[in-house]
């Protein structure tokens, strides 16, 4: 008889609670009802290893004390064993020992926020520096111009990497690597140099840091007096997206003019170009004076090099600079940071004020692919009755689904502020709405510094969709967690905050109502009304509502089609206004957190019960759209009718594509499982456009066109184009050269079978 089925023993008492719980736990289902002696041997036996000379040297106390020790966990290990199949148990390899634990419960995740703030959580790969890196908030007494070019900016063309110095240097993230695992605070530096630097600096040298939170500075290459070349680490796991950056300075000199050119920044167009200048923090400012960060900076370029990345064209951004103090430590980056850790240090704030910790409960909503808590805020007034309680309507507010987009962050903290504060609107929002807030939905990408991506390799805000919750954790729980709300109550609105790095302003994107004709153009009422309720940020007429098949996946659209008509992405600039009294001035932190002030005033003019505003508002969108569609058909040369109406022409023909980025590129299976879809599905031949087709053609049929001679006699009119037609030596070309192509195969097929090698690896190309 199996051990673990014996009856009729002695009970065993352990002095560990955990022991004495599992054992219960198990005798009630039926297990381990008891254990002879001769069996604890069995189960205690462990595997032959080579001992040490110390373990040799072991008296016998001490062995008899660990074999009873041993014997408090004898439940524990049986757990390992295979009679007790259970999938509440999953292993830890740490270090390279595997530890059994319970696994969590579903959807039910300990925060922990009140006990204070956790160490994120890194992949293992990545060295992480000691220092927490912390800044203070401050806010310009003044608005912040945009850089004005003179037109006699340098262009500094670069130098290869044998004609400078290489002072900076990390491990770069390899391509078609992927995510395996990850560590509490990364793995710890060895020394305080990076990984591959050269310690042979001059005191001349500047000194380069970025492995903390949120930084992403590869390489830094000394090219002249002081000049420096840098290079931007791209998203984890992927070879593309360096638009964010953040990293030290240390090592500078007062009053000496400094050149830094960024390298590998892959857009084809940049805010730089519209007066936007990079971000400066300086502790010795910060320390003496309170000025935290500041926009800086002189000779600012945007332009294209000569570099190219994986066939994609490179652009340089350059810039001068001249610190106010030696031997500061000073930051440069391209928006504010806002990480991890600042995030979790604000709800540990709520969480622990005995007033707003009454209307916010803060829970894990789930763990990212790291292991980093998502949190889910439900922001409402306790209600005594529920009837009450049940009819309230839901708002959903998430931000930083992409990492590199900090200013999403800022306006989310504003808005959880004014939300949370005691000023009458926001308890008015309280009483009336249930908020459900998700304020980072990407903290693997933050922690590491990504522009774009999570730790698949992929942007989230493209799989939405997605089935894979595994992979996609923060995703599938959210856009599940909006599914449930959607059938227990209304859903009011959602939105989702987000930065652009190409437009000025804020403005949305929404989607055109497929309603009732009564219903029309009420999806652009709301922001209309966030346009007059900041009318020096937010540009209606940047607003897009069309939905394109591309943007399939994002949460603006699939929220739409779960019934959310209000459903929205609000997109900050990373410059700054071109409107009113602050054209030409650049946001600070403080404009983008009133943009979240704004979104709960815009809230509370929509509910309105005197609907005079909204009918107002539909009355001018009515205007504005018949006046676009005359202007749009008279640029297409057709006659205007005067009784001319909305239902005549579809809304989504007077917009342009709510494009800008190359996020659909992040599209496909997250990097670890393509890794193993290589390995068992042949690639899929790639299918050429009309384009590469027709260029194809000619240069084949060039290649077998009669010389010039034989064709002397034949002439046409200059004016007209004629295709020419494949000549009879083509055509016999191609189709000897296909007889000789099949003949190959079949014949690598005839030896592989003969063998017994073929395999799909063999025939499956790497795309990474």
């Amino acid at each position: 008889m199996c051990p673990a089925l014996q009856t009729n023993l002695e009970p065993v008492s352990f002095t560990d609670p955990y022991e004495n719980f599992m054992r219960h736990h198990l005798q009630y289902y039926g297990y381990f009802r008891g254990l002879k002696a001769k069996d604890d041997s069995v189960l205690l036996k462990t595997a032959p290893r080579q001992r040490r000379p110390t373990e040799e040297a072991e008296s016998d106390s001490e062995r008899e004390s660990s074999l009873d020790d041993q014997k408090k966990l004898i439940y524990s290990l049986l757990l390992e064993g295979s009679l007790f199949k259970s999938k509440q148990i999953v292993f830890d390899n740490q270090e390279g020992q595997v530890i059994p634990r319970l696994k969590e419960p579903r959807d039910l995740f300990n925060s922990s926020i009140q006990s204070g703030v956790q160490t994120p959580r890194w992949p293992k790969e990545c060295d992480v520096i000691k220092k927490a890196i912390t800044h203070i908030e401050w806010d310009p007494p003044d608005p912040e111009v945009f850089y004005k070019p003179t037109g006699k900016e340098q262009m500094p063309q670069g130098t290869s990497d044998g004609n400078g110095k290489v002072v900076y240097e990390i491990k770069q993230a390899y391509k078609g690597s992927y995510f395996i695992g990850s560590r509490t605070g990364g793995r710890p530096c060895a020394t305080n140099a990076p990984c591959g630097s050269f310690n042979a600096q001059t005191n001349n040298d500047l000194q380069f840091e970025s492995r903390f939170e949120s930084g992403n500075l590869q390489k830094a290459m000394k090219v002249g007096v002081n000049e420096y070349e840098l290079t931007l680490r791209t998203d984890l796991y992927t070879s593309k997206h360096t638009q964010w950056f953040y990293f030290q300075v240390k090592n500078m000199r007062k009053g000496v003019p400094y050149r830094f050119t960024i390298t590998n920044l892959m857009k084809s167009n940049s805010l730089y170009n519209a007066g936007l200048k990079p971000l400066l923090y300086s502790e010795q400012e910060a320390l003496l004076h309170g000025i935290g960060w500041r926009r800086e900076g002189n000779d600012i370029k945007y332009y294209k090099s000569s570099g190219i990345q994986d066939g994609n064209a490179l652009y340089r951004l350059t810039w001068t600079f001249e610190f106010q103090h030696d031997d500061d430590t000073c930051y440069f980056a391209h928006c504010y940071p806002y990480t991890y850790s600042d995030l979790q240090r604000d709800l540990h704030s709520v969480a622990n004020d005995p007033i707003r910790s009454q209307y916010c409960k803060l829970r894990a909503l789930c763990r990212s692919l790291a292991g980093n808590t998502v949190y889910l805020l439900t922001i409402t007034s306790p209600s005594s009755k529920l009837m009450a309680a049940a009819k309230k309507k839901a708002v959903v507010v998430t931000a930083r689904v992409h990492p590199g987009e900090t200013n999403g962050s800022w306006m989310m903290k504003g808005f959880l502020d004014f939300l949370l504060s005691g000023s009458p609107d926001a308890e008015l929002l309280r009483d009336t709405f249930i908020f459900k807030v998700v304020p980072m939905l990407n903290p693997d990408g933050v922690i590491v510094g990504n522009y774009r991506c999570s730790l698949t390799g992929r942007d989230l805000n493209r799989n939405y969709r997605s089935m894979l919750k595994d992979s996609f954790p923060c995703i599938w729980h959210t856009q599940t967690m909006i599914k449930r709300l959607v059938a227990e109550r209304e859903v009011l609105l959602y939105c989702d905050f987000h930065g652009h790095s190409r437009r000025s302003n804020v403005f949305m994107y929404g989607c055109n109502n497929k309603g009732p004709p009564e219903t029309k153009l009420h999806e652009r009422v709301f922001p209309l009304m966030l346009s007059k309720n900041a009318p020096d940020k937010f540009l209606f007429k940047g607003c897009k509502f069309k939905v394109q098949k591309s943007k399939e996946g994002t949460g603006r659209i699939v929220m739409w089609r779960k019934g959310i008509v209000n459903s929205y992405t609000m997109e900050s600039t990373f410059g700054g206004s071109t409107l009113g009294n602050r054209k030409g001035t650049h946001f600070s932190a403080a404009d983008l957190k009133s943009m979240g002030h704004h979104f709960c005033d815009t809230l509370l003019d929509y509910c309105d019960p005197d609907n005079t505003k909204f009918k107002l508002c539909v009355s001018e969108l009515q205007s504005l759209v018949e006046e676009e569609i005359r202007e749009k058909l008279k640029r297409l040369g057709r006659g205007v009718d005067s009784d001319i109406t909305l239902s005549d022409i579809s809304l989504s023909d007077l917009e342009s594509s709510t494009g800008g980025s190359n996020s659909s590129e992040s599209d496909g299976l997250p990097a670890h499982l393509l890794h193993i879809a290589e390995k068992f599905y042949p690639k899929k031949k790639r299918l050429r456009s009309r384009k590469e087709r027709n260029s194809l053609y000619k240069k084949r049929h060039t290649k077998h066109q009669p010389k010039p001679q034989e064709i002397a006699d034949i002439s046409e009119p200059a004016s007209q184009t004629v295709k020419p037609a494949p000549s009879k030596v083509s055509r016999k070309y191609d189709k000897e050269k296909r007889n000789a192509k099949m003949k190959s195969q079949e014949g690598s097929l005839s030896q592989n079978s003969a063998g017994g090698q073929t395999s799909a690896v063999q025939t499956t190309g790497t795309d990474n």
